[in-house]
């Protein structure tokens, strides 16, 4: 496994041989999976972007396993989420335990026609290596490992960067800089900025052991299993054979101690009951929910860990992160080409803050759930598993982590209100589904791989009409796209007449009963910022 882990050779840059700053419209800071595909993201967008790392390689160990649906579609857009969810292992089940026994089972995507599955479990250094080799291969994303951000200056006009490399400092100049640097985050530290939040006592051993394991390709968690009484357990399925497994530990416990692997394989021991398993790879964590006041600061903006950062049950780090970068790309791109005011990056801060406090409300609350912080947490959360075992009600009040899920922008005010009455569909600010659909030349295809980058009209076949220019025709129906199996029909509400405007990052923008060019430009201008 550890062959696996990628190195990288520092390249000399010839901003560092120049007398000035060097300007660049945006410095990303951080390689892991958000940075790299913030990069990426703009990269694609004709944005020319820098990315720094301190580190020469993908970090150790897997750390995040599991990816959402959301994130691999935009790993797709990204060029890489094929071969990411043909490598990793996909899994939309779940069951739940208490004791030996089963509480309840749950499928997060139980219907068919979707690209992409619920989730798909694979290691993190896999998604990076294959986010470096995307990046790589952009002409306009310059990836330069070994440059550490030594000191930052953030101007009303730019930011000035001071980087250490092996060949001594320089200076590097952006008109916007993208913190991606993770939970520790430098940046953040030195704009000395708080991050407020709750960091709960009780500790987790995160262990990867390597065994042929007849478990199902499923996540499967445990109330005071007999293996592990007064604790709780989950147990994951990685490819290759490996296993992910946690176990809470007392907030009094020796995290150095409990690390040893002599004391480590005795607990698996009794988890899996047998030995025939290699200890991969062990870290122990405790939970933290914190979060940035504002994600901007200046010409600094935060994202993914250094923005904020949740408790590893319901999948929410990682997958947050890159939704930051969906919804920061298309706009901080439109305002760089001068498409958008410098005002529609307060939206990111807005809408992503939303999305942050609804992460760190379920993290908290499973927290809570899981780990009680007091005895009066603990009788309730008994009774209601004791409930959970008896009466089909009850299953609901058991939270082992709501698995993650995009945000529904509620209150954005880049979304149109509706018009007319709609009975079902997405609303405004909500993110679309997927759907299977047929070309007009008769191949089989997703709605996701019809949508542009830009902003997509999608619409369901009748009169033609004319589409603004720069955005995506997605037509269904007569002379269009064929809907094989009455998805997009069903899963919009879409009727003839009726359309959709959808952002770059597969948000509803605004949806028309009876659309009109005139309708969809001023829905345009308002998703950009202007006059509503």
């Amino acid at each position: 496994m550890h062959a696996v882990y990628a190195s990288f050779q520092y390249r000399k840059s010839p901003d560092q041989a120049a007398e000035a700053p060097v300007r660049h419209p945006v410095v990303v800071v951080g390689a892991g999976p958000v940075g790299l595909s913030m990069a990426i993201d703009l990269a694609q967008r004709d944005t020319p972007v820098v990315i720094l790392d301190d580190n020469d390689r993908i970090g150790e160990g897997s750390r995040a396993i599991c990816f959402s649906k959301k994130t691999l579609e935009a790993f797709d857009r990204y060029g890489c989420g094929e071969e990411l969810r043909d490598a990793g292992v996909s899994w939309s089940r779940g069951r739940v335990f208490q004791g030996d026994g089963e509480l309840y089972a749950f499928d997060l995507l139980p219907e068919a026609g979707h690209k992409m599955p619920a989730f798909i479990n694979i290691q993190q250094f896999v998604v990076e290596k294959a986010l470096v080799d995307r990046a790589e291969a952009l002409e306009n994303l310059d990836l330069r490992w070994k440059n550490r951000v030594a000191g930052i200056e953030n101007g009303a006009e730019g930011v000035v960067l001071t980087i250490e490399t092996p060949d001594g400092d320089y200076r590097l100049s952006a008109d916007y800089v993208i913190a991606c640097d993770g939970a520790r985050s430098p940046i953040r530290a030195m704009l000395g900025l708080d991050f407020p939040g709750e960091i709960f006592e009780e500790q987790f051993l995160i262990a990867d052991v390597k065994m042929h394991g007849d478990f199902p390709a499923e996540r499967w968690f445990w109330f005071d299993p007999p293996f592990h009484l007064g604790g709780s357990a989950l147990l994951h399925k990685q490819p290759d054979d490996v296993w992910r497994i946690d176990l809470q530990l007392p907030a009094t416990a020796d995290a150095e101690f409990e690390k040893k692997p002599e004391n480590v394989i005795p607990r698996i021991q009794r988890m899996l009951g047998h030995s025939n398993f290699k200890l991969e790879w062990v870290s122990i964590y405790r939970f933290r929910c914190l979060r940035l006041d504002k994600f901007i600061h200046g010409r600094v903006i935060f994202a993914g860990d250094a923005a904020h950062q949740v408790s590893p049950f319901g999948a929410r780090g990682a997958n947050s992160g890159v939704q930051d970068v969906e919804n920061l790309g298309w706009k901080l791109a439109a305002v760089l080409k001068g498409g958008a005011p410098a005002s529609l990056l307060a939206t990111y801060d807005s809408e992503r803050g939303e999305a942050a406090d609804e992460n760190l409300g379920h993290s908290t609350r499973s927290t809570d759930f899981i780990a009680p912080q007091s005895p009066a947490e603990r009788v309730l959360r008994d009774a209601a598993l004791a409930l959970a075992q008896r009466y089909d009600f009850a299953k609901r009040m058991v939270n082992s982590g709501r698995l993650s899920a995009p945000t529904a922008y509620r209150t954005s005010p880049l979304s149109t209100p509706d018009a007319g009455p709609w009975e079902a569909g997405p609303v405004p600010g909500a993110p679309i589904p997927d759907a299977r659909l047929k070309s007009p030349e008769g191949k089989e295809l997703f709605l996701s791989e019809c949508l542009g980058a830009g902003f997509s009209l999608l619409m369901r076949g009748g009169e033609p009409k004319e589409v603004p220019p720069g955005v995506t025709s997605v037509c269904v129906g007569a002379n269009g796209y064929f809907d094989r199996f009455g998805e997009v029909a069903s899963r919009f509400a879409l009727e003839p007449g009726r359309a959709y405007l959808i952002r770059p990052d597969g948000h509803v923008a605004a949806r028309f009963t009876a659309w009109k060019q005139a309708d969809v430009e001023a829905a345009l201008v308002r998703a950009h910022g202007g006059a509503a």
